[in-house]
Formats: C-alpha cells, sequence, structure tokens
C-alpha cells in the first residue's frame, strides 16, 4: 500500500512508524511526556523489521526523549537514507542531559538552530518533512513560522513542511505556503476528525494520523484492571490533555466504544489493532497512520494491517451507527 504524502509528489507507505516511543523518558518538570524505558537496540532491530516489510515512513520530533528518538532512528538508518522518508518536528527546548523540557521557540533563529540540531541527530544533510510541534499556537503568529520553513526547503534543508494541529484555522496559515504538504492530526476510529479531514481533501495535503491506536487502547494489550507505570506519559502524573486514559488506566467511557465496535474491527482475521488501522485507510485516501512501536512484535503486526488493507465503506457506515456518528 503506497499514498502520496500531499502536494509534495513524495511517495510513502500508507503506513508509518511514529517514534515517540523508542525515545524513551523525558519529564517537564514531574510530568513524564515519554512512554517508559526503553531497549535501543530493540527499536533498531524494530525499525529493520519496519523497512523490510514495505515501511519507508518514518515520525519523530527532536523533543522525544529529549533527542534521544532522532538519534536512535539516525543510526538504525545509517545506510540507509535514501529508502526512506522521515519526518520530525520542532518548537520545544529542552536538555539532552536531564531530559527536561525547559520551553519553546518558534522564532526564525530558532528553528533554524532546531533543524540543523535535529539534522545532526538524525545523521542526515535533509529533512524530508519538518512539522510544527505547536497544537494550539496562536494562527495569526503562525506566518513568520510559514515564511521560515519555505527559507529551509529554498536552502535544500527540508522537503516540504507542515503543521500537528487539529484547528482548521491554525492549517489554513500554513496550507497558503507552497512547499506546505501536511498536517498532523489526532484521528482513530473511536475519534473521528471530520473539519480536518475535509480541510487536508480540499487542499490536497496529506493527514498524518498520530494517535491511529488511541494511544494503546485500540490494541489487545490494556483491560480495565491494567496500570501503567509512573514514567509513561499514561500514567497517574499524566498532561491534562491525556484523555484515553486517566489516573494510569484505562478511560471506561473510551473502553466501551471499543468493544461495542471490536467485532468489525476483528472481522477477516484481523486483529484489533490491524481494523484500527483499516478504520483511518478507509476514512479518506490523504490519511497516514503512524502507530508508536517499542518491539519488534509491535511493528510486525502493525505493518500486518497492510495485507489486509482498507475496511469497506459498509464497515465504515456499520460502526458510524453503532457509535452514533450516523
Amino acid at each position: 500500500m503506497r499514498r502520496s504524502l500531499g502536494r509534495s509528489g513524495i511517495e510513502v507507505s500508507a503506513l508509518g512508524m511514529g517514534c515517540w516511543a523508542i525515545g524513551g523518558p523525558f519529564w517537564a518538570g514531574e510530568t513524564p511526556l515519554g512512554w517508559g524505558e526503553v531497549d535501543d537496540e530493540e527499536s533498531i532491530r524494530a525499525i529493520h523489521i519496519a523497512l523490510d516489510r514495505g515501511v519507508d515512513f518514518f515520525d519523530t520530533a527532536n523533543v522525544y526523549g529529549a533527542g534521544h528518538s532522532e538519534r536512535v532512528l539516525g543510526r538504525a538508518l545509517a545506510g540507509r537514507r535514501s529508502q526512506v522518508v522521515i519526518a520530525t518536528k520542532f518548537n520545544a527546548v529542552f536538555d539532552e542531559t536531564t531530559r527536561q523540557v525547559t520551553g519553546a521557540d518558534a522564532s526564525p533563529q530558532g528553528i533554524r538552530k532546531a533543524c540543523d540540531d535535529s539534522l545532526r541527530r538524525l545523521n542526515t544533510n535533509y529533512i524530508d518533512l519538518y512539522q510544527f510541534h505547536d497544537n494550539g499556537y496562536p494562527a495569526e503568529k503562525a506566518a513568520p513560522i510559514r515564511d521560515t520553513l519555505e527559507t529551509l526547503v529554498q536552502s535544500g534543508k527540508i522537503r516540504a513542511y507542515g503543521w500537528s494541529t487539529d484547528f482548521v484555522d491554525r492549517a489554513e496559515v500554513f496550507a497558503q505556503g507552497p512547499k506546505c504538504t501536511s498536517i498532523q492530526l489526532q484521528l482513530n476510529v473511536l475519534d473521528d476528525n471530520p473539519a480536518m479531514i475535509a480541510f487536508c481533501e480540499k487542499h490536497n495535503l496529506a493527514a498524518i494520523n498520530r494517535g491511529p491506536l488511541a494511544m494503546g487502547l485500540l490494541t489487545g494489550k490494556y483491560t480495565s484492571v491494567t496500570k501503567i507505570s509512573g514514567d509513561d506519559v499514561r500514567g497517574k502524573k499524566s498532561p491534562e490533555w491525556m484523555k484515553y486514559f486517566k489516573d494510569g488506566k484505562p478511560n471506561p467511557e473510551w473502553m466501551s466504544m471499543r468493544e461495542a465496535i471490536l467485532e468489525i474491527l476483528t472481522s477477516e482475521g484481523r486483529t484489533v489493532a490491524q481494523g484500527a488501522l483499516a478504520w483511518n485507510w478507509a476514512r479518506s485516501s490523504q490519511t497516514i497512520p503512524i502507530p508508536g512501536f517499542r518491539t519488534v512484535k509491535q511493528v510486525e503486526e502493525n505493518a500486518g494491517a497492510m495485507e489486509f488493507g482498507a475496511l469497506t465503506p459498509e464497515q465504515v457506515s456499520q460502526i458510524n451507527v453503532i457509535l452514533k456518528r450516523a
């Protein structure tokens, strides 16, 4: 399965790999922002398996693991750079030693510095897709950021750019830029995002889907009694925006929605995760889900979803009726 990365002319696998979790722990004060401890060698094996299974799109951010995710991805892709499309993000300022997020910088000089730092950590001389990593940044202040990204395209340091945001008014500012090609947005079968999908379709922008597995709820791993570790973003000290997990456990409201559509998601021998990804592909021709991973097993399961393809329009309609979205 292949998809176009918006209007860039870049072709990618219909599935990407989200590299947040492989960054390991990082923090904002006492608030955990990572997904717990990781094994870098397992992460690298998992990336190689993804490549072997036809996945060539990898999405990370400078802040994941306070630079660690980019470093691991750079190691894993050494000697294979020409075979992949790398997306990363900028805005956060952090200390790589303490792994603490200390602020944000969307100034032209801050963006240029962040780009150079990411190029160094990724061990590459260009970034395919460079994304602004601030969901709610004021739309009226965003034009200079867009214009700075256009200059980075002209310099050859990036090929295209986008914004990770769920707000149409923000996306509209970037869409005016010739080299804007994507919006990264929250989207999964439990949590539709119709306004942003319609926007991406209208402007021929890739709709890169973060949270396609609802941060783990749309897998078979979590139950109502699951307890998440304290260094995990889904744990008891989770950020305010965390909705899929509460008090370190799966949110019962979202879990009940999952159970209601489980039979459809697991049709034709799919796992729950594979069915969830199949819904994303059926939702729009612009979508590119980027489920996270920490293990070879997770990559194999997620990549296996491409063998089944998208859900049928009838199945999507059934889900909409069950979830009262029809």
